[in-house]
């Protein structure tokens, strides 16, 4: 079995890049799991990959790496003993020390036949600049930690630039190796990177030992962690979920114009806080048939929308999850807020927000328990056929 840690910052192309990975696998008749982290306690990035075939185990409240690595120890156990899984990949939430989480798989002893992959970063290489500007020493640290740079969404780049953002890439860290990548497309480059990655992927998967159980992942302590990661971003984040009681009744064409109007509005206050802003902001409107999905990554971006369709039984819902860079917490929330209660009063929608409150039992951790952080469980079976 092979563990893939695949991150990268706010907006990179982590989630989309995933679940390309995924379907390639699985074309290679790999049985894949998935593990995604969400900063706050509303999960997005689950759902969306949830629409493609996939089940994941969404862990949300947190960086996996400063807080949550009961949760991710008990999930990746989990995953291991009921599920089987020839390949794990883990989405670590963009404002992570991917290598940190590496090393906490690491010393998981989940047997002798699992191997941890080597780290992938991804950049968003037409953001490349602005990222060295607004969040230059933690977009640095994860850049060095890494064993595998991915120069993402190359399509957007300029053809003579590329060369000259690869060699600076490079020069960044020398040692790890470069590949050109657009998430999006599944082509040649794609091809290259999962070689890169997973270069014996065309040999049969080995049979994981049954002896990985909870006992043995749980009493492992792993490394202290001494900072903060979602603190040495200087990331302010803020998410939300509301459930919408009256006036959701709206068609896909209402929805795109909703979430875009709502969007820039948004936009437009966060620009207030931070006119340069990086980090990535989505909206995630389900009308009970599709859900339409808005994303804004930077200041200078107009939204990217994507429309999937609904689950079985959906009933309309709106989230929000946003994370910006050097932008205050509560003004943030602030912002958000504001912008939903004004768009959706004009519109004549009547919603209302879910709390998320934690629970406490389950695994001990420092003499507490703790459950809660892993707020959405699938049934664990991979693939879809």
């Amino acid at each position: 079995m092979e563990v893939i840690v695949v991150g990268g910052f706010l907006g990179s192309g982590k989630t989309t890049t995933i679940i390309n990975m995924g379907k390639y696998l699985a074309d290679k008749g790999k049985k894949v799991a998935i593990i995604v982290n969400e900063i706050g306690e509303i999960g997005i990035d689950g759902d969306v990959i949830k629409r493609f075939g996939f089940d994941t185990k969404e862990i949300t409240s947190g960086c996996i790496c400063c807080t949550l690595k009961v949760g991710l120890r008990a999930t990746m156990s989990t995953l291991v003993k009921e599920y089987k899984p020839d390949i794990i990949m883990i989405e670590p939430t963009g404002i992570a020390f991917p290598n940190v989480i590496k090393t906490e798989v690491e010393l998981m002893n989940l047997g002798e036949e699992v191997k941890v992959a080597p780290l992938v970063t991804l950049i968003d290489g037409s953001r490349f600049k602005h990222l060295m500007k607004e969040v230059k020493e933690f977009a640095m640290r994860q850049i060095i930690d890494a064993e595998i740079l991915g120069i993402n969404k190359v399509d957007l780049i300029e053809p003579i630039r590329i060369p000259i953002l690869e060699t600076s890439v490079q020069q960044l860290n020398p040692e790890a190796k470069v590949v050109l990548l657009s998430g999006k497309d599944t082509g040649e480059r794609f091809e290259k990177f999962m070689q890169v990655v997973l270069p014996d992927i065309r040999e049969a998967p080995k049979k994981i030992q049954e002896t990985a159980t909870a006992e043995n992942t749980s009493s492992i302590t792993g490394p202290q962690e001494t900072e903060d990661s979602i603190k040495a971003s200087g990331v302010g984040s803020y998410a939300a979920e509301f459930e919408i009681k009256e006036g959701g009744n709206l068609n896909t064409e209402e929805a795109r114009k909703l979430t875009t109007e709502l969007m820039n509005i948004i936009k437009g206050k966060v620009l207030e806080l931070n006119p340069e802003f990086v980090g990535h902001i989505k909206l995630f409107l389900d009308n009970g048939t599709e859900t339409v999905k808005q994303s804004v990554t930077i200041y200078n971006e107009e939204p990217q929308e994507d429309v999937i369709k609904s689950k079985d039984g959906a009933f309309p819902t709106f989230k929000i999850l946003s994370a910006v860079s050097n932008v205050d917490k509560e003004a943030l929330k602030d912002a958000v807020n504001s912008s939903v209660k004004e768009t959706f009063e004009k519109k004549g929608i009547n919603a209302h927000k879910t709390e998320h409150g934690h629970k406490h039992e389950g695994h001990a951790h420092n003499e507490h328990k703790h459950e809660g952080h892993i707020q959405r469980i699938g049934s664990i079976k991979g693939i879809k056929e």
